[in-house]
């Protein structure tokens, strides 16, 4: 593989350029995605702008932040947010040891050997069941602590949480009177709230305001309510409770094609940045890549572009995606490997080893959206982001300056 410098990147036009990225390229000669933490900020201003003055954000940094780095977004958004959102236990703790001290949330179901270490660091779990709730008593008793939970309830998602029927208010009423533990929250799920038809969404919450009413009658009255997911920030007003959760929102990302964009503006967050390897040319009847799915019907001049599956770019984008070189659409050619692509620049002139490839961004004029490539690959847009690995280093970006990178080959194995 050709040794990519600073080179490639003089290639760019000086408005594409930022501050300290010849030295971030010479450090990372492969591959690395770009964070900008002004989009994430500004994505978190819009979704404020169209909620009620009462309803407060959650900002949702499960999957390390969809793939974006859970810490340096949960900084990022810290005034903007009463509390974050994650889907484990494991991290939870991780924003705990990184100094995040909001209120923390994990929406997922917890194993109850970790109770105990939630209740010493003030991270709530989702509750739904007795044997949970017990099991979170008696953690907190033994610490002398009262530990605070929100419950589930299930209004028509089917996954987790309390039947939204007579049954789960009498558990509910049967979990909160347990000792050393207090239900701070209560939230359900929507199924299909990214729909242009609310009607079922609308129907979960009918549901779940109900279960709510039937709770209070039982004097059982939970601080804290929330519903709304970002689809539902963007359109479904009626939603607006004490909380709003946004997710993918956050990054930049609509839930669905179906939402009125119109509603809430949003930036992307992340851009995908790699470099020409090799260029060579090819006769026609040549075939390129495994399985010989692409056969040149003429004469081509070809790039390999060290990225490929093994660093979460879609497979499926074989033979039907593009990347931008010099502002141009290039076609990706044949199959993508675990670690490489070939794509056409017959057409692109000035294209040799170390020129900029953007896979997800902008480069001049043109943008490719991760949204683009889900639905050249038949894929999902939330998949795309959070599948990008390890092997790719993030790069995070204030008022175009670099502010901080994240490279995950510093792993050490004691036991090994």
């Amino acid at each position: 593989m050709a040794c990519c410098g600073a080179e490639g990147i003089r290639r760019q036009t000086d408005g594409n350029r930022m501050k300290g990225q010849d030295e971030i390229v010479k450090k990372y000669t492969r591959v690395f995605a770009e964070i900008d933490l002004d989009a994430v900020v500004f994505n978190m201003e819009s979704m404020k702008k169209n909620l009620a003055p009462q309803t407060r954000l959650v900002g949702v940094v499960k999957a390390d932040g969809y793939g974006h780095g859970c810490v340096p977004v949960a900084r990022a958004i810290d005034p903007y947010v009463e509390a974050y959102a994650v889907a484990t236990a494991k991290e939870a703790l991780q924003l705990r040891r990184h100094g995040i001290g909001k209120p923390v949330l994990v929406l997922g179901p917890v194993h109850k050997s970790h109770y105990r270490e939630l209740a010493e660091n003030e991270i709530m779990p989702v509750i739904f069941t007795l044997e949970q709730a017990k099991a979170l008593s008696a953690a907190a008793v033994s610490l002398g602590k009262t530990a605070a939970f929100h419950l589930a309830v299930d209004t028509g998602m089917s996954r987790i949480g309390l039947d939204a029927e007579e049954n789960g208010v009498c558990l509910a009423t049967e979990i909160c009177a347990l000792p050393g533990i207090c239900a701070e929250g209560i939230f359900t799920h929507f199924a299909r709230a990214d729909e242009a038809d609310k009607t079922w969404t609308r129907a979960q919450l009918a549901r779940f305001l109900h279960f709510i009413e039937e709770l209070e009658i039982k004097g059982i009255k939970i601080p804290v309510k929330h519903c709304a997911n970002s689809a539902s920030i963007i359109d479904l007003p009626e939603a607006n409770m004490d909380w709003a959760r946004a997710g993918i929102s956050t990054y930049g990302m609509y839930p669905s094609d179906e939402v009125e964009k119109g509603f809430v503006p949003l930036r992307p967050a992340m851009s995908l940045k790699s470099f020409v390897t090799y260029v060579k040319e090819i006769e026609a009847g040549r075939q390129v890549s495994y399985g010989g799915t692409f056969v040149a019907k003429t004469p081509m001049r070809i790039a390999t572009i060290p990225v490929g599956y093994g660093d979460g770019y879609p497979r499926n984008l074989s033979g039907r995606g593009y990347v931008l070189i010099q502002g141009k659409r290039a076609p990706i050619l044949g199959r993508v490997c675990m670690d490489q692509m070939m794509v056409d620049v017959t057409g692109i002139s000035g294209v040799d080893a170390d020129t900029v490839v953007t896979l997800i961004g902008k480069d001049n004029e043109d943008e490719i959206r991760v949204e683009d490539l889900a639905k050249w690959g038949k894929g999902f847009h939330y998949e795309i982001v959070c599948n990008i690995g390890k092997r790719v280093p993030r790069v995070y970006l204030r008022d175009k300056k670099i502010v901080g990178t994240k490279d995950y080959f510093g792993d050490t194995y004691p036991e090994f």
